[in-house]
């Protein structure tokens, strides 16, 4: 699954890798949560690539709460186009959400060991997504995403079975192009340049928490390390404060499902 990612590029730099007119009005943010405001780039009316800021949690255009857009963050690929919750979207609004980078927690013989996961030169690339929007009976208007999840690639499976569905810059605009449903491809594990996967500090555990420091390496114990973990060239700091605040990792089936399930702390 995907429950939180970070987006520290610069302005101009994501408007380069998405093909956006003009560096939009970002800044950064290294540790993005469900139901928060997020960078969604789509077509506009005219054709062209745009950046807009929609809620993370889709909620689906015949839901009577948008309470339940805090429960699906994450789409799984295999029924985007057979889930009611997710079929229109799938067929109408699909977006890339920009990312520098995801958080992955693996199980130590210490405990959940957040990772943060990139490319390998730190470039900003596109996660699969898609948005909707609601209208409440009061004339309410809400716009909301989720990413999209596959299975874990190789260098992951042993962090999480799930990842996000990273689209090649080659693709984006065959996933952005909602003429044509054929995308099946595009819905597969990562299996372009390999990705970096690093231990973080625990203090990513807190949503309230949201500085650089949060991407950087960290040291643990040999016990912990992920086998397929390198750390970054670059000084390495050591987590001094400890967790005040446990990530939920519920299932994917938990995260994306449209029926009622027990609500997620993030």
């Amino acid at each position: 699954m995907c429950g939180r990612y970070e987006l520290s590029s610069h302005p101009a730099a994501v408007a380069l890798a998405f093909g956006l007119r003009y560096p939009p009005d970002l800044h950064p943010r290294y540790n993005i949560a469900p139901t928060q405001q997020v960078p969604i780039v789509r077509l506009n009316a005219a054709g062209e690539r745009e950046l807009v800021q929609v809620r993370w949690g889709l909620v689906p255009r015949r839901a009577k709460d948008p309470s339940i857009g805090a429960r699906m963050i994450n789409a799984r690929s295999e029924t985007l186009a057979s889930r009611p919750a997710f079929r229109n979207a799938f067929a109408r609004h699909r977006c890339l959400v920009p990312a520098t980078g995801f958080y992955e927690w693996q199980a130590t013989p210490s405990g959940k060991q957040p990772l943060h996961v990139g490319m390998p030169d730190g470039r900003p690339f596109g996660l699969a997504g898609l948005y909707e929007r609601w209208l409440s009976p009061e004339g309410e208007v809400l716009d909301t995403c989720t990413i999209v999840t596959t299975d874990a690639c190789a260098s992951l499976r042993a962090v999480h079975e799930r990842m996000p569905v990273i689209v090649a810059p080659a693709a984006y605009a065959r996933w952005l192009d909602t003429a044509s449903m054929d995308v099946r491809d595009l819905l597969v594990a990562w299996s372009g340049d390999p990705l970096r996967a690093y231990p973080v500090s625990t203090r990513v555990n807190a949503v309230a928490n949201d500085d650089a420091q949060l991407c950087e390496p960290v040291e643990v114990a040999a016990e912990d390390k992920p086998a397929d973990t390198r750390p970054p060239p670059g000084p390495v700091v050591t987590a001094s404060e400890p967790a005040r605040e446990s990530v939920s990792e519920s299932s994917d089936e938990a995260a994306e499902d449209d029926e009622p399930v027990q609500a997620q702390l993030f």
